[in-house]
């Protein structure tokens, strides 16, 4: 009785709600709800033959590319949402039911949201309410929902994920219809396709469209001829080119139409996966300095002039100019030159980073303004990172665990760091400055000789302002064998107001996204970098366009998130719980950042840094950011040995450890260690 009244209650609101939308002939979607606008939407919708690879952040900015998704998925149902819509809403239960029948037998199940007007905000906040705990992807560019020829929402779409074929599109089921709603569907067509496309039978064709509320698509058959040499070639030499030109990274140069044109299935694909251009940070959270990313203009200006067949058109052709060859120093000869070891990187397979050191051959201590890098073998170099070491380690090897200040990077489109005006890194005199060396095959071998050029405020010019870096990091991860979306967290306390200037995330092979938040004293939250989809290929820092004021008593907040299973393409082996290690088969939990304290001066520095490192390990070990660690929190190789004294631990008995806790126990255990060294 009690199920049969919510389905009651449930008819009657959904019909109101449908009535109203009918009746309102002032709202913008007056009949998004309402009867068919058209005598060919009375019709079943035509269904597109086949759907193309893509990647979408979803409502929590966790990126989704959808051949990478399917795995071993049976069939795919991509479900159209849009926040605001009653039928959606109404669906939100009968959702959750097919996704428990399916689920199980192989089916993976997505929402699709083409709305221009949904924020991922408002999205995230609308599926809470409702109950939707899948993914929705937000289709902001309406590349996706075009390709579908998606007009409604509450549409289903079932795919076969081994040949990309759409097997079925209509609504799910007839229970509900326009203005009306039965109690009990009598025909299930998404459900019979699904049963349809699990044993290998043809799927029936919907008899009827999806009675959901309309959604915009502005650009939909009215987009005119897009010209080469007006509209795509001067987005390609604005984002592109700088790689795609000889002797550079890219693995072809852009030095025609006819190159361009050879290549535009490619760069058709690589745009609509997010793997082009290599920015892989979400432009809905924060601006940054320098963006390589393209614009959602500038995205649906290439891709659909793909579409239309990518013709060459009228006009001269701008990639066809003769180039003038860069300067060997762009900023000028540097005041300090220091050659990187001489590395051969082989033809094919995998090289490791390369942590090389070279010793700084100043007298006298040095303010770093600039730094810049003149790469010898650029399709091979992939990134160098560098840093202050206060003593040439005997080993060699300049592993950024020993580093001090940061002495700038490089990438290919980021050669250059230059720090603000009246900003400045310290270099001491001797000791030496660590590398970290990212080489990548590309087909032949060849041995790279690269240099990095350090630029000095002049003598009476010393800087009033002090940049530091430090990092938020986490080497106590433990990530399960086989697990696709595995999470850690780890923080970072700040005690002193800082000017956060950018972060560097960084992970390994089983990276798959990341993000940056900051919580403020009042326990407040914000998100300042999202990264939906982490690429190890492409290791790049990102400036802030307006440095962050982070005040005193704030957290720096970062979450990792990994991909330990078969579906993850670049996986060394998914049997193997993973740990953290240097290596790339193992795995890093690492984002730098690059800040100063807004108190701090070149003639008055700080010990601000210090604090800062006396909660860096309570921040790795308290994943749930309650303040103490549980005793499950303890990972890693310390935890472990911490783990069976957590009882000790805990002195004031209040079931958690906390910092000074954690401190005093790591004292003892520093002292244990000496009275083992010397025989006790």
């Amino acid at each position: 009785m009690m199920q049969v009244r919510i389905s009651a209650l449930a008819t009657v609101a959904v019909t109101a709600l449908l009535a109203g939308c009918a009746s309102d002939s002032s709202a913008p979607n007056a009949l998004s709800a309402g009867a068919p606008t058209s005598a060919s939407e009375g019709a079943a919708t035509a269904m597109p033959m086949q759907i193309d690879n893509f990647m979408l952040a979803d409502q929590n900015y966790m990126g989704h590319e959808l051949y990478r998704e399917a795995g071993d998925a049976k069939a795919i149902v991509l479900i159209t949402h849009g926040n605001g819509c009653p039928i959606v809403r109404n669906l939100a239960p009968k959702v959750k039911e097919l996704r428990a029948r399916y689920e199980g037998q192989g089916v993976k199940f997505m929402m699709l949201n083409s709305n221009l007007q949904d924020s991922h905000e408002e999205v995230a906040k609308e599926a809470a309410e409702y109950g939707y705990d899948l993914p929705i992807l937000m289709d902001k560019n309406q590349l996706v929902g075009e390709q579908l020829g998606v007009t409604r929402t509450a549409e289903f779409f079932v795919i076969d994920p081994k040949t990309w074929k759409v097997l079925y599109r209509g609504p799910l089921d007839d229970r509900l219809d326009y203005g009306t709603q039965k109690a009990v569907a009598t025909h299930t067509w998404t459900a019979d396709a699904i049963d349809a496309a699990l044993a290998g039978r043809q799927a029936m064709a919907a008899g009827k469209p999806s009675p959901g509320c309309l959604i915009d698509f502005p650009d939909r058959g009215k987009v005119a001829k897009i010209s080469y040499a007006k509209d795509v070639a001067p987005i390609l030499e604005a984002k592109c080119v700088a790689c795609h030109v000889e002797g550079v990274i890219g693995p072809f140069a852009m030095t025609s139409y006819e190159k361009v044109k050879g290549f535009s299935p490619m760069i058709r694909e690589v745009i609509r996966t997010d793997r082009m251009p290599p920015w892989n940070v979400d432009a809905h959270v924060s601006k940054f300095q320098d963006d390589k990313s393209l614009t959602s203009a500038e995205i649906k200006t290439v891709v659909r002039w793909i579409e239309q067949g990518a013709e060459r058109g009228s006009g001269p052709d701008p990639l066809a100019k003769k180039r003038v060859a860069v300067a060997e120093w762009p900023l000028g000869k540097p005041d300090l030159i220091l050659e990187i070891p001489a590395y051969t990187i082989p033809a094919s397979g995998v090289v490791d980073y390369q942590r090389p050191a070279v010793a700084n051959p100043l007298t006298e201590g040095k303010w770093v303004k600039a730094a810049a890098y003149k790469v010898g073998e650029r399709q091979a170099v992939h990134h160098f990172l560098s840093g202050y070491l206060k003593e040439m380690p005997a080993d060699g090897k300049g592993n950024e665990s020993r580093w001090g200040a940061s002495m700038g990077g490089y990438a290919v489109g980021a050669e250059a760091t230059l720090w603000p005006v009246n900003v400045g890194s310290y270099l001491p005199p001797g000791g030496a400055v660590g590398f970290q060396a990212h080489y990548t095959p590309f087909g032949k071998e060849v041995t790279d000789k690269s240099y990095l050029g350090l630029y000095f405020y002049k003598d009476g010019e010393k800087p009033g302002l002090v940049m530091r870096n430090s990092v938020i990091v986490d080497n106590s991860i433990r990530i399960p064998a086989g697990e696709a979306r595995h999470k850690e967290t780890a923080s970072l306390d700040v005690p002193q107001d800082m000017l956060l200037y950018s972060a560097f995330p960084h992970a390994h092979y089983r990276g798959y996204a990341s993000d940056l938040w900051v919580q403020y004293p009042d326990g407040k939250r914000k998100q300042i970098v999202a990264m939906p989809r982490y690429d190890f290929n492409w290791q790049r820092e990102y400036s802030f366009a307006e440095p962050l004021k982070i005040p005193a008593g704030s957290k720096l907040i970062a979450n990792y998130w990994y991909d330990n299973s078969k579906q993850n393409p670049a996986n060394p082996d998914a049997s193997k719980t993973i740990v953290w290690g240097d290596q790339s088969w193992e795995e890093m939990f690492y984002t730098a950042i690059r800040y100063r304290w807004l108190d701090e001066t070149a003639t008055k520095l700080t010990n601000y840094d210090d604090l800062m490192d006396k909660t860096r390990l309570f921040g790795m070990f308290d994943d749930n950011l309650d303040g103490i660690i549980q005793q499950a929190e303890l990972k890693g190789e310390l935890g472990d040995r911490l783990k069976p004294f957590y009882a000790q631990m805990d002195q004031n008995k209040s079931g958690g450890v906390d910092n000074a806790e954690l401190m005093a126990a790591l004292q003892v255990m520093r002292q244990r260690m000496r009275q083992q060294a010397q025989g006790h």
